[in-house]
Parts: structure tokens; C-alpha cells; sequence
């Protein structure tokens, strides 16, 4: 049952501010000849324009998943996921730095950052996210890992979980424990694309994504699940991501490689400004492939398989852009000329979470004031008589002031495409960084003002 309720200030309030796009939604809106297809996830939600066709990812050596109805959510769909690993599969994760962590985060943290780095099983719900539920929702975790231990025939620490949905609902395991017996049953090496729609909350599309590399001429494979569409922003390291490789990797080399190319990925995206309680990222390698093992970071047989595992992770991550909650456009927001990196990626983040930018993207208005504004309330070092703003190819700013002789009948049309990129120098220094975000439509009021129905 929908919620009635009196209009939320801050709901009146971004209204207001997205008055002088109503037209455009509007006449967006009337564009399609038939109504867009409905998300698997939610009953009511349209699949997105911007949404990403699921890949044929095939087979994983070393991993079989199972999905499964569990009755977390009122209406029919599956939202229960059990990958089951090979022996001696290696396993590293990041996790949010949200101070109010869910039970599975704690759970997963304290059995992958004390030397231990083994995995047998990865059990996922969607629609309850045993978050900021005390002690209850840490048993309800506990007995979940217990009673897939002994299925499986491993220690409790061998199997990971993770939760996404509404916050301070302590998970009921007894749904999960019940259909246990069919997940067995229904184990397969092929299950990717069910475990993809099996943990969407508000996503509108299944996300997956895989890549090819060798290690020393053996052909490694790497795959991953992942869902998320708004209270976007990774801070890891809501949010979950799933890899798995049939690559030989020890932990400490998977943590490695985690840990650094979540950065340029996951940690580097943004929908809405808002960390989640239960942002995960599991990277899992079962050893399958026959590739020799790697058991130093430096070793150069890896490079290849970065590249893969980054590639993996950016399309995962970019995804998560694509799929956000009422998204109309993909931004690619660059910052250049900054002191540092770190300088350049706070930078570029103000951008890419600045209501006034979104909404203006959102209205297909080039209103590069409001990026100035963005980088300008920062405290980050910049020298604003050097500042540069362009969309796409075409120049606003440079050198402080704006640029004269602008195309405006080409800028309007580039500002229509799905696909913006902005771009920033600051003129500070050398360092640059990319951010990606979307637009700030009324559909994002829509499907958040109604999330617990």
C-alpha cells in the first residue's frame, strides 16, 4: 500500500527547483510511441534510457549460483542470491566506511582483514538491509553463515554475506534457511543473469559485466554482478558488487588489486551524494583457469589481468550512473590543473553532486556559472583567474572570463545527448581526475518519496 502523507519540505523544495525543466521532462516524456518496458525489480518502474544490455557472461570456472524467491519483497521476484566456490578459492572485499555499517559489512570485515582470505560461499538478500538492527540483526547474520556452512561443509567464516534494501528491519534468516533445499537443487554454473535481477532493489536494469586476459599464456576469465541506482557514492571503499575470476591469486594480492582500482571505479561515481550502511565489493578467485598462482603484487604476469579486473569494474560502476533513480543523462565530469589527485577528485565530486549542476543537465542547460560555483565553494587550491569550463568540445570559460563568440544553436543541440562530458581546468597544478554522475530529475523524487511501499 502506497503511503499518503503530507508534501516534505525538502520535497517542496526541490520541486520548486526543478520547475524550469518541467517542460522538458514533459515533453520527453511524450516522445516514446509506447510505453517503456517496466523494471524487473519494482513493479511501476521504467527501465532506464540510459540502461545497458546484460552481456553473455557464460561460464566462471569454480563457481555455481542459485537464485531463489525468499519473500522480502511483497510481490513475485526473486531476491535471494548463493554462490557456492571451489576449495581454496581466495577472497578479498572493500566495504563503506559509513559509520553505521550493516551486520553482513561487519561480518565480512572481520573475517577478510585478520590474514584470513578463503571462501566457500556468498549468500546475498535483497529488500531487507539488516542494517542499524543491533545485536539481532548480528545473530540473524551469524545463524545465516552457520546454517550454509554446514550445506556447504566449510567453517562459518568461509561464507560471506551481504543485504541491500530498507534499513532498520532486522533480517528474518528463517526465509533464507527455508528455501535452502531449492538452492542447492538449482545450483549452476550458468546463473549469472538471474543473480543479476535476484539482488536489484530500485535498479531498473540487471547489471553484469566480463573480460578476457592470460596469465602466462593461460586464458583467465573475469565476471561480475552488481546492483545500485540511488544513495550512491562509494565511500569504500545502495551499493554491491560481486567478482569472481578463475584465476590462482592469493588474498593479500587480491586485496591489492581491490583496493586500487576501486578508486577509478567504484569510488568513483556518484548518483546522489549519499554513502550506503552496505556498499560491498567481493572479489572472489577460484583457481579453475589452471593459470599458474600469483602470490606477489609485483609480479608481471598480472598486468593483463588488471587491465581485465578494471575493466570489469568501470563498466560495473558506470552502470550504476546509467541505472540512477530517475536519470535522464550520463555525465563524465573532468577536472584538470589540479595540485593533487586527491585535490582534483574532491574537485571534480562537488561538481558531480551539485543539485544546481545536476538539475541544469537535467534541463538541458548549459549553465556553466554553476560549475563555477560548485568548484569555487570548495576548499580545494584553485586560481580563478586561470579557470576553464567546456561542454563536449565547446568552450565557456577560459582564462577567468568568459568565452566570446559562443555556438549557441550547437551547444543547445549538444546539451540534448544522452551522453555530456564537462570539463574543468583550475590551473593549479598538473593533476586531473574523472568523475562520473547523472542529471536530477522529478523521477528521483518520485521513486524515493515512495521507497518503504
Amino acid at each position: 500500500m502506497s503511503r499518503k502523507s503530507s508534501p516534505n519540505p525538502f520535497e517542496q523544495t526541490l520541486e520548486k527547483a526543478l520547475e524550469p525543466i518541467a517542460s522538458v521532462v514533459k515533453r520527453t516524456a511524450g516522445v516514446a510511441a509506447k510505453p517503456a518496458p517496466e523494471a524487473p525489480g519494482k513493479p511501476g518502474l521504467a527501465v532506464s534510457p540510459l540502461a545497458v544490455p546484460l552481456p553473455e557472461i557464460g561460464v566462471i570456472g569454480g563457481v555455481e549460483i542459485a537464485t531463489a524467491r525468499a519473500g522480502f519483497y511483497a510481490h513475485d521476484r526473486h531476491d535471494l542470491v548463493v554462490m557456492r566456490f571451489r576449495k581454496g578459492t581466495s577472497c578479498a572485499g572493500v566495504f563503506t566506511r559509513h559509520q553505521v555499517g550493516s551486520a553482513p559489512v561487519d561480518w565480512c570485515r572481520r573475517h577478510l582483514t585478520d590474514g584470513h582470505g578463503e571462501a566457500r560461499a556468498l549468500v546475498v538478500n535483497a529488500g531487507c538491509a539488516n542494517a542499524f538492527t543491533g545485536r539481532l540483526g548480528a545473530d540473524a547474520a551469524r545463524r545465516t553463515a552457520a546454517e550454509i556452512a554446514k550445506r556447504f561443509g566449510c567453517r562459518q567464516r568461509d561464507v560471506m554475506l551481504a543485504s541491500t534494501g530498507v534499513i532498520g528491519v532486522v533480517l528474518d534468516e528463517k526465509k533464507i534457511i527455508a528455501r535452502l533445499p531449492a538452492i542447492e537443487q538449482g545450483l549452476s554454473p550458468e546463473g549469472w543473469p538471474d543473480a543479476a535481477r535476484a539482488i536489484m532493489t530500485t535498479d531498473t536494469f540487471p547489471k553484469a559485466a566480463v573480460a578476457e586476459c592470460r596469465i602466462d599464456g593461460v586464458r583467465v576469465r573475469v565476471a561480475g554482478v552488481a546492483k545500485g541506482s540511488g544513495m550512491i557514492a562509494p565511500d569504500m571503499a545502495t551499493m554491491l558488487a560481486f567478482i569472481v575470476t578463475d584465476a590462482d591469486i592469493a588474498p593479500g594480492v587480491l586485496h591489492t588489486l581491490l583496493s586500487l582500482h576501486v578508486r577509478t571505479t567504484f569510488n568513483s561515481v556518484t548518483v546522489d551524494g549519499d554513502t550506503s550502511t552496505n556498499d560491498t565489493a567481493l572479489l572472489f578467485a577460484t583457481g579453475a583457469s589452471g593459470a599458474p598462482r600469483i602470490a606477489r603484487v609485483g609480479d608481471r604476469r598480472l598486468k593483463d589481468f588488471a587491465r581485465a579486473l578494471d575493466e570489469v569494474m568501470l563498466k560495473l560502476a558506470h552502470m550504476l550512473v546509467r541505472d540512477g533513480e530517475g536519470a535522464r543523462k550520463f555525465v563524465r565530469v573532468t577536472v584538470d590543473g589540479a595540485r593533487s589527485p586527491a585535490s582534483a577528485r574532491r574537485l571534480a565530486k562537488a561538481i558531480a553532486e551539485s543539485p544546481l549542476v545536476k538539475t541544469a543537465l537535467a534541463g538541458e542547460d548549459a549553465n556553466w556559472g554553476r560549475i563555477v560555483m560548485a568548484v569555487g565553494k570548495t576548499d580545494e587550491p584553485i586560481d580563478r583567474e586561470r579557470i576553464g569550463v567546456s561542454f563536449g568540445p565547446h568552450a565557456l570559460a577560459r582564462d577567468g572570463a568568459p568565452v566570446a563568440g559562443i555556438d549557441v544553436a550547437a551547444l543547445d543541440d549538444y546539451m540534448k545527448r544522452d551522453e555530456i562530458e564537462i570539463g574543468v581546468f583550475v590551473g593549479e597544478g598538473r593533476a586531473s581526475a574523472t568523475v562520473w554522475t547523472c542529471d536530477l530529475t522529478k523521477g528521483y523524487i518520485e521513486i524515493n518519496g515512495d521507497y518503504r511501499s
